[in-house]
């Protein structure tokens, strides 16, 4: 098991002469890295599909939520760049997911999609990016 080499197959794919163990802790990296995007855009899709989330303090609740859409779209572009080390790809797969998000909120009651709310969601998606691309 541990000595043998797996046979070749598609790129990606263990195989190409390395030693299973070898394969096997690729295949474990790609899931640590890309388990945490896909958890936090679950985590999104969830509160996005939270009804009239209005909390009644007026201007305060909308400048509320336009900082909790920046950070967590910030948080995604992060991972998002953690797992693929490429800026540009990580930000459009970013805005990708916060217009699929604005969609998704056009059909759940008391929210609406917005054009203003995706724009502030891939700024965050931008910054989450930038912070860690500079740290790297």
């Amino acid at each position: 098991m541990w000595g043998e080499t797996l046979t070749p197959g598609r790129v990606g794919s263990p195989g190409r002469g390395k030693p299973r163990a070898y394969t096997d802790l690729v295949a474990l990296d790609r899931f640590l890295v890309w388990a945490p995007v896909l958890v936090w855009a679950g985590v999104i899709f969830l509160l996005s599909s939270v009804p009239d989330l209005g909390t009644g303090l007026g201007m305060w609740d909308l400048i509320g939520r336009k900082i909790a859409h920046a950070l967590e779209f910030g948080l995604l572009g992060a991972l998002l760049f953690r797992a693929l080390s490429a800026v540009r790809l990580a930000i459009a797969i970013g805005s990708l997911y916060a217009v699929t998000d604005e969609v998704h909120q056009s059909f759940v009651e008391g929210r609406v999609g917005s054009p203003f709310d995706w724009a502030i969601d891939t700024v965050g998606v931008v910054a989450g990016v930038v912070v860690l691309a500079r740290r790297r």
